[in-house]
């Protein structure tokens, strides 16, 4: 395991390629030089913190509570995180919550109770941290596209209700299309696997010594549970913001700010 071991040097090392990336966004003038080096910093800080705070965590003597207190900070973070991109849909941060806590508990309920992961601290944070983050991406997308789509087509929708249709039928074409592109990532990605794309979870049970079949196994199971918490996020969260855009009087709600990318 020495070999897999990465030193600062290597941490260091790795950061060449960003600053190519740098190079080519400048020459493109793309304007993401600044982001990408706040990501890059920003994702160093949490990481730090997180790996200081997961040694006790993941010690077999500390209370599961603490795990389970902190899958209880990823859902608030998560939902927090999807009501920041629409911060012009009134209401979201319900139905960002409403969809974090039912992936959170139907995901963790299939994966501990049919015993895929062991119930340890070493399994509940980053589990609960692999399913409930890329259900987050996909409830970003579909919030934020739902947002932009109805306030870009205002005039389709309003013409759809002027011949008697309501809210959700008039904009069905542009729900359909936002939720594909929320979800169409992960089923890509899933559609990838083993060819291009090879899962650390997987990588990570084989460099511990688990049979390759065995790995094989529990990263499928895993992945097609982080499919269906992808799709069941991107459509709560889709439709929820298409519900909190329409009045009781089946108009939609005039947004003033535009969605940020």
């Amino acid at each position: 395991m020495s070999g897999a071991t990465v030193g600062w040097l290597g941490l260091a090392a790795s950061l060449i390629f960003v600053a190519a990336s740098l190079g080519i966004t400048a020459q493109q003038r793309l304007s993401l030089n600044r982001p990408i080096v706040m990501a890059v910093g920003r994702s160093l800080i949490q990481m730090l913190i997180v790996g200081a705070a997961l040694v006790p965590i993941v010690d077999p003597g500390t209370p599961l509570i603490w795990s389970w207190l902190w899958v209880a900070g990823i859902i608030g973070f998560s939902t927090f995180t999807i009501t920041r991109r629409a911060p012009q849909v009134p209401g979201l941060l319900s139905v960002a919550f409403v969809a974090n806590i039912t992936i959170a508990v139907v995901s963790l309920a299939i994966i501990f109770g049919f015993q895929i992961f062991e119930v340890d601290g070493r399994s509940i944070v980053p589990v609960a941290g692999m399913v409930i983050g890329n259900s987050m991406k996909s409830a970003v997308v579909a919030a934020s596209r739902v947002a932009e789509s109805v306030s870009e087509n205002r005039a389709e929708i309003e013409a759809g209700l002027a011949l008697g249709m309501s809210v959700p039928h008039a904009s069905r074409r542009l729900v359909r299309s936002a939720l594909r592109t929320a979800i169409s990532p992960q089923v890509e990605q899933t559609a990838a696997l083993g060819i291009v794309f090879l899962p650390g979870a997987m990588t990570g049970l084989i460099l511990a010594g688990v049979d390759p079949l065995e790995a094989v196994r529990t990263q499928l199971a895993l992945m097609y549970v982080i499919l269906a918490g992808v799709v069941i996020a991107a459509v709560i969260t889709g439709m929820g913001t298409l519900y909190r855009l329409t009045t009781p009087q089946q108009t939609v709600v005039r947004l003033h700010r535009e969605v940020r990318s």
